[in-house]
C-alpha cells in the first residue's frame, strides 16, 4: 500500500479523449482557436476599461476582474489539455497535477461569489438608480471584489489537498483531460463520502449560496421593470441586465450539473464534455455577449481606433 500511495506522486496520466484519436485533433484546432479568442476578447475589456474614463464605473470594474478570471482560468487548464491533444503523451506531473486542481477550484469558486456580485451591481442601478453611485462606492466593490477572490481561494485550499491525499492503490489513469476534482475522487480506492459530504456543504456556500442571492436580485430587478409604464424603458432596464444573466445562465447550468451531484452517478464522457464547454466555450463568449450587447463598450473601440487612426494621420 505504501509503495502504491509513493507510486502516486509520479504524476498522472490524462485519459482525455485518447479513446477518440480521430477528435483528437478536431479538437486541438477548436480548443486553440477559442483559448486565442478568450485571450483577446478578455484584453480587450481590460485596455478598452483603462483607457476609456467613461468606463471607470462599478460594472466596468467587475467586469475587469471577469475578464481578468477567465485569463487565469483558461490559461491554468487550456495550455496542458493542448499538449495532451496534440501528441501521444498523456502525463501530467503530480505537482502540475496539483496546481491545476487547486486553480481550477480557486477559480471556478471566484466566478460564482463574482457573479452574484455582478447581480448585486445590477440591482442597485436598476432598482436604486439615484443612490447608485453611493451604494456602489469604490471602497464597497474593493471589498466585494476581495470576498470574491478569498472565498473561491479558500475553498480550493480545503478541497485541493483533501482531494490529492486520497489513497488510490497506485492507479494513475485520470479519465479526464484535466486534474478534476469529481475524476480524482472517482480513483480513490477508499470509503469518499466524508469528502463527498465536505465537497457538498461547501459547494452549497460557493456554489447555492450565490446563486440564491442572483435569483433573489432579479426577483427585485424583474418587479422594477414590470413597475415601469413605458415600453423603452422596460427595455432600457433589461439590457441592463441581459448580458449579466446570459453569463450566469451559461455558467451555472455547467458548474450546478457536474458539482452538486453524488459520485457514483457522475458520467465520465458527459464530465469531460460539461468541462469542455466551461473552460473554452464560456470564456470566450463572455466578452463577445458584453460587448455586442453594450453601447458603451462599442464607443469605447470607436474611440480608441479613430483616435490610434487619428495618431497615424498626423503622423504622416
Amino acid at each position: 500500500m505504501e509503495k502504491d500511495n509513493t507510486s502516486s506522486f509520479e504524476g498522472f496520466i490524462l485519459v482525455g479523449f485518447s479513446d477518440r484519436p480521430h477528435l483528437e485533433l478536431i479538437l486541438f484546432v477548436v480548443v486553440l482557436i477559442f483559448y486565442l479568442l478568450t485571450l483577446l476578447g478578455n484584453m480587450t475589456i481590460i485596455l478598452l476599461s483603462a483607457l476609456d474614463s467613461r468606463l471607470h464605473t462599478p460594472m466596468y470594474f467587475f467586469l475587469v476582474n471577469l475578464s481578468f478570471l477567465d485569463m487565469c482560468f483558461t490559461t491554468g487548464s487550456i495550455p496542458q489539455m493542448l499538449y495532451n491533444l496534440w501528441g501521444p503523451d498523456k502525463t501530467i506531473s503530480y505537482v502540475g497535477c496539483a496546481i491545476q486542481l487547486y486553480f481550477v477550484l480557486a477559480l471556478g469558486g471566484v466566478e460564482c461569489v463574482l457573479l452574484a456580485v455582478m447581480a448585486y451591481d445590477r440591482y442597485a442601478a436598476v432598482c436604486k438608480p439615484l443612490h447608485y453611485t453611493v451604494i456602489m462606492h469604490p471602497r464597497l466593490c474593493g471589498q466585494l471584489t476581495s470576498v470574491a477572490w478569498l472565498s473561491g481561494f479558500g475553498n480550493s485550499l480545503i478541497m485541493a489537498p483533501q482531494t490529492l491525499m486520497l489513497p488510490r492503490c497506485g492507479h494513475r489513469r485520470v479519465d479526464h483531460f484535466l486534474c478534476e476534482m469529481p475524476a480524482l475522487i472517482g480513483m480513490a480506492c477508499v470509503d469518499t463520502t466524508m469528502l463527498e459530504a465536505l465537497a457538498f456543504a461547501l459547494a452549497i456556500f460557493i456554489i447555492l449560496a450565490p446563486l440564491i442571492l442572483i435569483l433573489i436580485s432579479y426577483g427585485y430587478i424583474a418587479g422594477t421593470i414590470l413597475r415601469i409604464k413605458s415600453a423603452a424603458g422596460q427595455k432600457k432596464a433589461f439590457n441592463t441586465c441581459s448580458s449579466h444573466l446570459i453569463v450566469v445562465s451559461l455558467f451555472y447550468g455547467t458548474i450546478i450539473y457536474m458539482y452538486l451531484q453524488p459520485a457514483n452517478t457522475y458520467s465520465q464522457d458527459q464530465g469531460k464534455f460539461l468541462t469542455l464547454f466551461y473552460t473554452i466555450v464560456t470564456p470566450s463568449v463572455n466578452p463577445l455577449i458584453y460587448t455586442l450587447r453594450n453601447k458603451d463598450v462599442q464607443e469605447a473601440v470607436k474611440k480608441v481606433y479613430f483616435h490610434k487612426k487619428a495618431e497615424k494621420l498626423e503622423y504622416i
